[in-house]
């Protein structure tokens, strides 16, 4: 037998939305992917609760590309920082092909993390 519920956490009020086909099966499809019972638990959620927090579990690949990522970037950072220091130490500063090589280097090294990124992004938004 179901446990009884108290008068302060009965639901006993409604209200009434109105949807086009469309939208009522977008709701239905975000509520099922955010892991909701039914659409009016996702409901409240989302208009009544202050904030809600989920805990999202990655697998031991996506962790280790992440601290790949984060490695690759702050190595990226500090050439950038390194050109800049030489840019801004001299006024009449002319960029040398070692320069240019790096500039190209950190580019296609930024393409490759943004390519990564956004093919773990794909991979989320199909779920």
């Amino acid at each position: 037998m179901r446990p009884r519920t108290s008068d302060i956490d009965k639901l006993n009020e409604g209200i009434r939305v109105r949807l086009t086909t469309l939208e009522k099966k977008l709701l239905v499809q975000r509520s099922k992917r955010e892991g909701y019972r039914t659409v009016s638990d996702f409901c409240r959620a989302k208009l009544i609760r202050k904030r809600e927090t989920r805990r999202i579990e990655v697998s031991k690949e996506f962790k280790e590309l992440t601290l790949k990522l984060d490695y690759d970037l702050n190595k990226i950072g500090v050439n950038l920082n390194q050109l800049a220091k030489k840019v801004n130490s001299f006024p009449d500063y002319r960029f040398s092909d070692a320069d240019q090589a790096l500039l190209q280097r950190i580019l296609t090294e930024l393409d490759r993390c943004f390519t990564v990124l956004q093919r773990y992004i794909d991979m989320i938004d199909s779920q």
